[in-house]
């Protein structure tokens, strides 16, 4: 057993200015790489959550769609991340009035006749997703040649997938006051 004696001597070892002089540059270092690594956090991230949160709150998503409508607004609605007053429908009869929104969900075999139309509204900084599901034919490739042109244009074709491409793109894509 340690006597109290022996005990103190080896205490008095770590008192050495080697132990003092390690200590102070690990202390140091770690706050260092602590202010570090907050800063990348309030920079990186922060931007991303607060983008993220303005898109869920305000951004309207504009649903190209007539009779698949009900089905994908409740997909959207029942994600709970969607408002259900964010979410608006689209018709042939008012397709203009999509001029204004920055994120377009179409239903491509409703509208596979509307595609240049709506690619006229579509401004540069705007995200148009495309719903196709497989299940309903495949998008011709003069449409695909068409539509690689433009940015921020995304073909979806499986329902689970648009909930994360919508997601992506209000983060991705500038959200303008119109």
């Amino acid at each position: 057993m340690l006597k109290m004696h022996e005990f103190q001597q080896i205490v008095h070892i770590f008192n050495h200015p080697f132990f003092t002089i390690v200590g102070g540059i690990t202390t140091i270092s770690s706050l260092l790489v602590l202010i570090k690594v907050i800063y990348a956090i309030i920079k990186g991230v922060v931007p991303v959550w607060i983008r993220l949160g303005l898109g869920l709150s305000n951004r309207k998503i504009a649903v190209f769609a007539k009779e698949d409508f009900t089905n994908l607004r409740s997909t959207l609605i029942d994600s709970k991340i969607f408002k259900e007053q964010n979410v608006i429908q689209i018709t042939n009869e008012t397709l203009a009035k999509s001029e204004k929104e920055t994120i377009m969900l179409i239903n491509y075999h409703e509208f596979s006749d509307k595609i240049d139309e709506i690619l006229r509204y579509k401004k540069d900084a705007d995200a148009l997703i495309i719903y196709a599901p497989h299940s309903k034919g495949r998008i011709d490739d003069a449409v695909v040649e068409k539509i690689e042109l433009f940015r921020n244009v995304i073909i979806v074709n499986f329902r689970g997938r648009l909930l994360n491409d919508i997601l992506v793109t209000m983060i991705t894509t500038i959200h303008e006051k119109r």
